[in-house]
């Protein structure tokens, strides 16, 4: 068995008979040993932040140290991140803020700071691609490296190196991440999640079948819990289940799914790690502090949310064809619906008409506590809103819009605004660039 201490990151080897196993680093005596029969062969990594949110928070503010830290919304948001001090009492990511308080009531809360958590990232991502250009971030906290071919620059294997990293960032910039390495992306990321916090763990092909078998299939990437339910029903509950179905029978019953749930159940993934992911989609939400029900009411935060998206487009220079509405009602039940333009386009004004009209279809007395809107299918801003027949006003609307942003621009968001956007309150926003999403 290979093993690397990931503290003085000397190599050993040591036997498979119990007696020759080693519980600590026979050179510095640390017990953070890394082990695993192909640890020096394996190339590919994921790198993902501990509690990334929350540990920054804990970074500036050393009197958190020992605190449980909950970052999030009001009581009517959500969890962004949690500690591991309020994760022993229950509290997850995505809970409603309500329940987390429940859990754990004498929980520091602290409202989100992105550009403080999108800075840190930036330094994160920034020595990964000091280890290897093939660095394909999944968020901001989070990465696949693809380590193939740096053993000579580096002068030791992908392990080293990557323990070596860990090592450095939590050094320089005092969080700490956690590493899977494999031969594959699916398995690398599986990794990533076994041994949090400060962990690393490694999965080979000697041991991947094995391993998934044991698992639950809701660790393959695109099982969801309405998939999980239907596999459930039909008796997959395991990964061992799936392994013993033919990809022929399992494409027969879950259509294209059938074939990542074939592959990847047997620690099969060809996708290759991607060194630059193009921005998918722009969108922006917020939860409200009470719920609403009418479309009028609704509009204003709609039309708010419109004009964000649209700044990001334009600040990014591109357009999007598809405009999505997202709502949430007040018993969670999420829903969203899409609808394509004949154009792309980067305008408010168009943005908020067409997620206007798909809102007028869904506000049928429900209560709504959470809305968003959003822009995918982009392109070049160069093909953004053209002269349409359909829309023979759509160029004196560009005209107003584009005065209004250079208004803005000289005395600031709030020098001009539209009727439209009144009654709205302040805002809760939860902005996303999503790249381009490897589970769905």
């Amino acid at each position: 068995m290979t093993v690397l201490c990931r503290d003085c990151f000397c190599w050993h080897e040591e036997k498979a008979a119990t007696h020759g196993a080693i519980g600590r680093c026979p050179s510095c005596g640390s017990p953070r040993l890394a082990r695993h029969p192909e640890l020096s062969t394996l190339s590919i990594g994921h790198i993902d932040c501990d509690a990334f949110y929350a540990s920054v928070e804990k970074r500036d503010d050393p009197s958190l140290f020992d605190k449980p830290v909950i970052v999030g919304g009001g009581r009517r948001g959500v969890v962004s991140a949690a500690c591991y001090v309020a994760r022993i009492h229950g509290v997850r990511s995505a809970m409603p803020m309500f329940k987390a308080l429940a859990a754990c009531p004498h929980a520091v809360v602290i409202k989100p700071n992105m550009a403080k958590y999108a800075a840190v990232g930036a330094e994160i991502r920034e020595m990964m691609r000091e280890v290897t250009p093939l660095v394909e971030p999944l968020s901001i906290d989070e990465a696949f490296l693809d380590m193939s071919g740096t053993a000579r620059l580096h002068g030791g294997p992908p392990a080293e190196t990557l323990a070596r990293l860990a090592k450095r960032i939590e050094d320089r910039i005092r969080v700490t991440v956690s590493i899977g390495l494999s031969y594959n992306k699916f398995l690398a990321k599986v990794s990533s999640d076994m041994d949090k916090p400060r962990g690393f763990h490694a999965i080979g092909k000697v041991d991947a079948a094995a391993f998934l078998a044991e698992q639950p299939v809701s660790i393959i990437w695109g099982v969801g819990k309405t998939l999980q339910r239907t596999l459930m029903a039909d008796g997959i509950r395991r990964v061992a289940d799936l392994q013993g179905h033919s990809e022929r029978d399992l494409m027969r019953r879950y259509g294209a799914m059938g074939q990542r749930l074939y592959r990847f159940a047997r620690g099969e993934d060809n996708r290759r790690v991607e060194a630059s992911s193009p921005v998918k989609s722009v969108s922006n939400e917020t939860t409200f502090d009470g719920d609403i029900t009418t479309a009028e009411a609704l509009r204003p935060y709609l039309w708010k949310l419109a004009e964000e998206v649209s700044g990001r487009l334009k600040r990014k220079g591109i357009a999007g064809s598809t405009v999505t509405l997202k709502l949430k009602t007040a018993d969670f039940k999420l829903s969203t619906r899409q609808r394509g333009l004949q154009a792309p386009t980067q305008l408010a004004d168009r943005i908020f008409r067409v997620a206007n009209d798909i809102l007028t279809h869904e506000a049928d007395g429900r209560r709504f506590r959470l809305i968003g809107v959003g822009v995918s299918d982009l392109c070049g801003e160069a093909l953004a809103d053209p002269p349409d027949l359909a829309e023979p006003d759509l160029d004196r609307r560009r005209r107003v819009e584009t005065a209004m942003d250079s208004v803005r621009a000289k005395l600031g968001d709030g020098a001009i605004l539209k009727g439209r956007g009144l009654g709205a309150g302040r805002m809760k926003q939860s902005p996303s660039d999503k790249p381009p999403p490897d589970e769905d």
